[in-house]
């Protein structure tokens, strides 16, 4: 299976950087993985909601150039499905046997994602009402898939 993580914006500190590469370390005896990080916008201070809708729609369509039109899309959304570790295990673990064998998972920046990303979205996830900085994210997301493996495949997992 591949999993594809789309994010915007770059990781500034260096230990979210660690984290993620521990992360995609450990994966690689589970899936094929991939993290591919597009530019993000710079948002004014008290921006506009047309301005901040222009900024969600530039960031949009870089995250959409990545987007194959083969793969399961998850979006990463406040109003999306909560689901426990068992749950998103059985997820992945579901669409495998059903035949999508390429998961790409997204992140969007700051004021979230534009429309045309929530259009293509197969599935929308939250992992809980609280925001958390998408750079932060990344590593939950993360750690997450890789306990979803380590339950596909019975194996222990820190409980």
């Amino acid at each position: 299976m591949k999993i594809t993580l789309v994010t915007v914006g770059k990781i500034k500190e260096n230990y979210l950087r660690d984290a993620v590469a521990e992360y995609v370390k450990r994966l690689g005896k589970y899936c094929k993985l991939e993290v591919i990080e597009t530019a993000d916008e710079k948002t004014p201070d008290h921006a506009s909601e047309t301005v901040e809708e222009a900024i969600r729609a530039k960031e949009a369509e870089r995250i959409l150039r990545y987007i194959r039109e083969d793969a399961f899309v998850i979006t990463l959304e406040i109003l999306g499905k909560q689901l426990s570790s068992e749950e998103l295990a059985k997820k992945i673990e579901t669409l495998g046997v059903q035949g999508k064998s390429h998961i790409i998972f997204v992140i969007g920046g700051s004021i979230g994602l534009g429309k045309e990303v929530l259009d293509r979205s197969d599935y929308a996830l939250s992992f809980s009402k609280m925001t958390f900085p998408h750079q932060l994210m990344r590593v939950i997301l993360l750690e997450q898939v890789y306990r979803s493996f380590r339950i596909i495949n019975g194996e222990p997992y820190h409980k």
